[in-house]
């Protein structure tokens, strides 16, 4: 199975505009999106490039500039682009001019233009945007054709409904048995004060970033750039904390990472903890599921009900995993109902685990292990119902 949901990537925007500090915004805005644009100072042919026009402030490389010449060679036409942004200046000589396609927007500075709107309809842009109030949005929309826009990961947390209950073990167990089953793969460590996601997968020396180093991130981040920054452990990316005295991350960046995290597609493994802060409620907005693990105890049940009522008024779907078998413990569905929750499944305990991890074993690695077990079932069901195919 390959990466589910993955669109493919790399389309460039076409800039339409003699204005040349409008042509330095979108320039600019391109590069923040991590796109290379061409531009185009006239009305663009309707099909394929091969038209010419000389460079104006702000052309270089990254719109289609050729240094030799002086020119820029338009290779992407007005029907081949994936998005068309045109310049408020350009609007009233396209008028008429190319035909009619999806992804056309008019960007421009003057914010009490009252015609704006009648030249959007004239040449059939779907949106209007204004700079500089708009510049999010632009690079929201300029970023999409860069990563490619499919089917978002289907995110899954897991947190325990008591202290001990194994949530962190079965969430790493859960993303290297998707990681094996060809999913792309990001684990996410969301408890500071766990330990260390990288460390229960023996990396805690793997190269990349870390929480600390997204502490400042605003607005959109990038999938790809994202994906590729972060440290590669069997076969799967991991965002952990590291060593240092932060254990804080904004909640407009946990936002913005998970949301990266989420457009490439496949799969991404939350491991929560038991409180429910601000920052938590960001991830808990943004899951599809979240796996509340609870010993089949009472005392833990009990406990397992007050993590239960905070994550419910955040979350659009909770389920319980009942972890072993107690001597005079409680039934599987006895938790589920005394919770209230509905039951995803049970993980025995499995003999030999913890040591067996302690040595460098990644949980789940064993492929006929009852947790490796629990954790096939779980995504052959869960991925099943996203892809349309019954369980």
């Amino acid at each position: 199975m390959g990466p589910s949901g993955a669109a493919p990537a790399g389309g460039r925007p076409l800039i339409v505009t003699e204005d040349p500090v409008l042509l330095d915004d979108l320039l600019r805005l391109c590069a923040a999106a991590g796109a290379e644009p061409h531009v185009h100072h006239a009305v663009p042919e309707p099909g394929g490039g091969g038209e010419e026009a000389e460079a104006g402030p702000g052309v270089g490389p990254a719109a289609g500039f050729d240094a030799s010449t002086g020119l820029v060679h338009n290779e992407v036409g007005w029907d081949s682009a994936p998005l068309v942004l045109v310049g408020d200046d350009a609007a009233g000589r396209m008028r008429g001019a190319p035909r009619r396609r999806p992804g056309v927007l008019l960007v421009g500075r003057d914010l009490d233009d009252p015609l704006v709107w009648q030249r959007a309809v004239e040449i059939g842009a779907e949106e209007v945007l204004r700079l500089p109030d708009a510049e999010h949005r632009l690079v929201d929309r300029i970023a999409d054709v860069v990563e490619g826009v499919g089917r978002p990961a289907l995110a899954v947390g897991v947190i325990g409904g008591s202290g001990g209950a194994g949530a962190s073990t079965l969430a790493c167990a859960l993303a290297v048995r998707a990681a094996r089953a060809g999913e792309r793969t990001i684990l996410i460590d969301g408890d500071p004060l766990g330990g260390g996601m990288d460390v229960l997968l023996g990396g805690e020396g793997a190269e990349g970033l870390r929480w600390p180093d997204f502490a400042a991130s605003r607005g959109r981040v990038g999938a790809g750039a994202l994906e590729e920054a972060l440290p590669e452990l069997h076969a799967l990316r991991v965002l952990s904390w590291d060593r240092g005295d932060r254990t804080v991350v904004p909640p407009a960046a946990t936002r913005s990472v998970l949301a990266a995290a989420r457009r490439r597609g496949g799969v991404v493994v939350v491991d929560l903890p038991r409180r429910v802060d601000e920052a938590v409620a960001e991830v808990l907005a943004q899951l599809d599921l979240v796996l509340m693990v609870v010993p089949g105890e009472l005392r833990s049940v009990a406990a397992a009900g007050r993590v239960a009522a905070g994550v419910r008024m955040v979350a659009r779907d909770v389920r319980v995993v009942v972890r072993g078998r107690y001597p005079g413990g409680l039934e599987p569905d006895s938790v589920a109902d005394l919770l209230g929750v509905p039951l995803a499944g049970e993980v025995p305990f499995e003999v030999g685990l913890p040591g067996r991890v302690a040595e460098g074993e990644a949980p789940g690695a064993q492929g006929r292990s009852p947790l490796a077990g629990f954790c096939d079932g779980f995504w052959q069901r869960a991925l099943g119902s996203v892809q349309g195919v019954p369980a």
